[in-house]
Parts: C-alpha cells; sequence; structure tokens
C-alpha cells in the first residue's frame, strides 16, 4: 500500500521563500521514490497535452519548477528535444541534472518572479509547481507573458489547489482579458495511490 512520506504530506503547510527552498532542498534524494511510490501520473498527462497541441519537437520549452527532472524526461520521452529548467533548489537541480533530459538549468530566486534569463519560450509547462504548497498565484501571468504569441502554456492544478478558486479564476482571466484562448481543462490522477487528482489546463498566448 502505498503512502504519502511525511515530505509529501506536510508540502502544502510550508511557507514561500527561503523555507521552502530549503524544504525543496531536504526533499530532493527521496523525492523520485516518493513520487514513484504514489504513481505520479502528471509528468506525462502534461507532456501528452503538449505534444497534442505543438507540433514542433524542436521548439524551446521552460519546465518551470522542475524538482527533479521528472517532468523533463516525461518531455523528453514525448519526443521534445529542446528543453530548459528552472526551479529555486540546487539539491532539485542537481537530480534533474543527472537524468540528462534537459539543455540548460538554472536556479531560480524564490520571490523574484519568473526569470528566463530573457529567453522567450514557444511552451511552458508547469507541472505540480504552481499551486498549494509550490509557486504562488502570479505565476499563472508571468509564464503567460514569457511566452511568444501563439506558444502554449501546460499547467496541472492539483485537487489542493482547486480548493482555492483565486488559481483557476486567474487562468479564466486571462481568456477573457484577451490574453490567452483555452484549448482544454482536463481532470484526472495526479497522485492515484493517495487518491490526489488534478486538472490539467492548456493555454495558447494570443
Amino acid at each position: 500500500m502505498a503512502h504519502a512520506s511525511s515530505f509529501l504530506d506536510n508540502v502544502y503547510n510550508t511557507d514561500g521563500g527561503e523555507s521552502m527552498r530549503r524544504y525543496y532542498n531536504d526533499w530532493a534524494d527521496s523525492y523520485d521514490t516518493d513520487l514513484r511510490e504514489n504513481d505520479y501520473r502528471t509528468p506525462g498527462r502534461c507532456a501528452d497535452a503538449l505534444a497534442r497541441h505543438l507540433d514542433d519537437k524542436n521548439a524551446p520549452i521552460l519546465d518551470f519548477a522542475c524538482g527533479t527532472g521528472i517532468s523533463g524526461v516525461a518531455l523528453k520521452e514525448s519526443g521534445f528535444t529542446t528543453i530548459d529548467g528552472t526551479d529555486i533548489a540546487e539539491g532539485m537541480l542537481e537530480k534533474a541534472r543527472a537524468k540528462g533530459a534537459y539543455r540548460d538549468l538554472f536556479r531560480a530566486e524564490p520571490d523574484g518572479g519568473l526569470d528566463t534569463g530573457g529567453r522567450q519560450y514557444t511552451a511552458i509547462v508547469a507541472v505540480g509547481a504552481i499551486g498549494a504548497g509550490a509557486a504562488p498565484v502570479g505565476y499563472l501571468d508571468e509564464a503567460l507573458a514569457h511566452l511568444e504569441p501563439g506558444g502554449i502554456f501546460v499547467v496541472s492544478l492539483n485537487d489542493h489547489t482547486l480548493e482555492d478558486p483565486q488559481f483557476e479564476a486567474r487562468l479564466t482571466q486571462a481568456v477573457s482579458d484577451g490574453r490567452a484562448e483555452k484549448i482544454m481543462a482536463q481532470d484526472g490522477p495526479h497522485l492515484p495511490a493517495i487518491g490526489l487528482g488534478a486538472r490539467v489546463w492548456v493555454l495558447r498566448r494570443l
């Protein structure tokens, strides 16, 4: 029987900033095992969603808050070749580097906004990266702003995050403002071993 580790249980209680960076650094060694034990489906779901809506497999993609690189591997397995990753935790980035899925990896500041080093991306993927226990709601707008026009934003919002209406409201607002077109919002498994689901949104920047 799979179970939530104490890291998985407590992540939704972390405060932002440096305490979150420390939390994810401490979790880096057991992160992949914890998620694998709980049948982590969201990286594959997000990579599949992007592959359905982005034909150019060489287009530059940013894996936002990439963690240990599970999502980068899923993107690579979906045929994408030019993947950059960013994360606040150096411990996570070390694990991601070892997976060999990325062109470039860079550390972000916890409260510094979305810094892409001046690059614009054809797609930005945020797998379990924005929401409860992760990056705050403003990163939804920042991700859209860093996409080239016509670019694709894929973001998963897990059940904990969906309990807070501001996250989906921010996506809906971008659509009603004419900044983005909603392509899909699909419910499915996130960590099925502990009964957690996630909604995968796909937006196209206008």
